[in-house]
């Protein structure tokens, strides 16, 4: 799978996101503002795989009708993959 400049520069705003907590915990900031930032990380996280599941699963049933085979399991995989990585 190709992984393009979206999904890399959602990456690295999460990267920015974390070096910004440990920056917040470093300067003892309150709990409540710390763990939002968390909530933040974690969203941005949750969006960025279900946009790589999304697309690896295009190209994957565009690949599989196009040996004109059933897409079922292939979805079914995605489906799990997304399941599992909560």
């Amino acid at each position: 799978m190709k992984y393009d400049d979206d999904m890399k520069r959602r990456l690295r705003r999460v990267e920015g996101q974390v070096r910004g907590v440990l920056k917040m915990m470093e300067e003892n900031k309150n709990c409540k503002d710390v763990v939002s930032q968390l909530s933040a990380v974690r969203s941005a996280i949750d969006k960025t795989m279900a946009l790589v599941v999304a697309v690896n699963l295009e190209q994957c049933i565009l690949e599989e009708q196009e040996k004109g085979r059933d897409t079922h399991k292939v979805v079914q995989e995605a489906v799990e993959l997304l399941v599992k990585s909560r």
